[in-house]
C-alpha cells in the first residue's frame, strides 16, 4: 500500500505545479493580449547597456499607438531629445534626417535605441519559455527568436512589468528598470 501511495502523491504534486504554471501563462497571455489591443502604451525606462568592453547608462521614453511608436532619449544629455521613429510591427528606428549610432550591443542589431521596441514586441508576441516568483513579482522569461530572450518581472499585485533584462545569444545585454506604465 505504502508503495503506491508515493507514486501517486508525486503525479498529484506535478499536476498541481502544471496548474500554477497553465494559470500564469494564462494570466500572461491575457495581459499581451491587451497590450496588443491597447490604443497607446507610454513608460520611461533606465537602461544599462552591456557593450564587449563597457556598460553604457540611458534614460528613454516610450510612446505608442496603433500607428507606431516612438523613443525619446532624456539621458544622457548630450543627445537627449534624439526621437526615433518605429512603425507598426517593427524594431527597426527612423529618424528625421539624423542618424546617431549609440552602436550595436549583439551581432543581431540589438542597440539601446532598439530596446525598448524590441522589449514591447516581445511582450506582444513572445512565447512563454519559463515562470517563477520572486519577492513580490511575476517572472516570465519570453522567447522571441532564436537569438532573443527577454525575461519580465510583473508586480503580483497588477501585473505591471516592474524591470526586464534582453539577452541575446545567452547573455544579458540590456538591463531595464520601468516606470510610468500606462496602456490606454
Amino acid at each position: 500500500m505504502k508503495r503506491l501511495c508515493l507514486p501517486l502523491v508525486l503525479i498529484f504534486c506535478l499536476l498541481l505545479s502544471s496548474c500554477g504554471s497553465r494559470v500564469q501563462a494564462e494570466r500572461f497571455e491575457q495581459f499581451s493580449g491587451n497590450l496588443a489591443t491597447a490604443a497607446s502604451l507610454s513608460f520611461r525606462s533606465q537602461l544599462r547597456c552591456e557593450y564587449e568592453d563597457r556598460s553604457v547608462d540611458f534614460t528613454l521614453n516610450y510612446s505608442g499607438n496603433s500607428s507606431g511608436a516612438s523613443v525619446s532619449v532624456i539621458k544622457p544629455e548630450i543627445i537627449s531629445g534624439v526621437t526615433g521613429h518605429v512603425k507598426p510591427d517593427s524594431c527597426t528606428l527612423e529618424y528625421d534626417e539624423l542618424v546617431i549610432d549609440t552602436g550595436d550591443l549583439d551581432r543581431f542589431g540589438l542597440s539601446p535605441m532598439t530596446a525598448l521596441p524590441a522589449f514591447v514586441q516581445a511582450l506582444k508576441n513572445g512565447h512563454v519559455d519559463s515562470y517563477w516568483e520572486e519577492e513580490n513579482s511575476f517572472v516570465y522569461e519570453l522567447c522571441c527568436d532564436e537569438h532573443l530572450t527577454v525575461r519580465v518581472w510583473f508586480n503580483v499585485l497588477n501585473m505591471i512589468p516592474q524591470k526586464a533584462e534582453i539577452v541575446s545569444d545567452g547573455q544579458v545585454k540590456v538591463f531595464c528598470q520601468i516606470e510610468n506604465w500606462t496602456m490606454g
